[in-house]
Formats: structure tokens, C-alpha cells, sequence
């Protein structure tokens, strides 16, 4: 997650200090994309679905395996585990950069998270994702 081009420069501040260890995991559902052919095994990427308040923690992508459909596929993984622990709606704060992928794959955009200096010192994008019924 640190290592994301995404999250450089100017955006590093936002995920200094940040963990996904142990105990975020035991505290979340934590799901996680691996590699089967040359990335045999490796992390590709992971999200974390938080279900009271419905919220999709964190979304992340390997910098060198974007653009493949990993993030649309933890996406239509995650409404699915949404779908099943009986969510209607799952909310979003995107990072800036990640704003357009969230439209690519059905977000709706439903205002905006104030900045929280000094990690976050710019105003983020909420977006959420309507979970129908099946």
C-alpha cells in the first residue's frame, strides 16, 4: 500500500504509519487478490469491507498489475459479500487519484469528505455503490 504510485509525493502523507497487520485484519473483512501465473502467490491487491457503518475501507492494486480488471474484480467481489451480509449500499472515500476508477465501475458520487489535516490535507470524493438484491 505504501509502495503505490498513487500514494507519492504530495499523497504520501495519507498513508504514513498506516498497518494492514494482524489486527486490522481481525478487526475487518479482509479480502485479497493473488497471483496464479508469473505473479505466482504474490499480493496483487486487497480490499477491506467494513459492515457497520457500510464502507469500503480500503481498495489497493499493485502498481505493475494495474489496468488487468484485478480492481474491477475485487469490486464485483466485494458487492457480492455485501449482497450476502445483507448491505444495500457500501459508501467510499476515494483517494483523488483513484476518483475515475470508482466511476469506471459504478460508484455514484454522493458529495465530499473534508480534508483531515495533517494526514488527508485535501478534500477526498465520496462515492457509494448501490448493492441490489438478487
Amino acid at each position: 500500500m505504501r509502495g503505490s504510485g498513487a500514494y507519492e509525493g504530495k499523497y504520501a502523507s495519507a498513508v504514513a504509519g498506516y498497518r494492514v497487520g494482524p489486527d486490522y485484519i481481525e478487526a475487518h473483512r479482509a479480502f485479497v487478490a493473488v497471483g496464479a501465473d508469473k505473479h505466482g502467490g504474490r499480493v496483487l491487491g486487497f480490499y477491506s469491507l467494513v459492515l457497520a457503518p457500510p464502507e469500503l475501507d480500503l481498495l489497493f492494486v499493485a502498481d505493475e498489475v494495474q489496468g488487468r480488471g484485478i480492481g474491477r474484480l475485487l469490486v464485483a467481489h466485494m458487492q457480492s459479500e455485501a449482497r450476502a451480509a445483507g448491505l444495500d449500499c457500501v459508501k467510499v472515500v476515494s483517494h483523488l487519484p483513484a476518483e475515475g476508477f470508482y466511476h469506471r465501475v459504478g460508484a455514484l458520487r454522493t458529495g465530499t469528505a473534508l480534508a483531515n489535516p495533517p494526514a488527508v490535507p485535501w478534500d477526498r470524493p465520496e462515492f457509494e455503490f448501490r448493492i441490489p438484491s438478487e
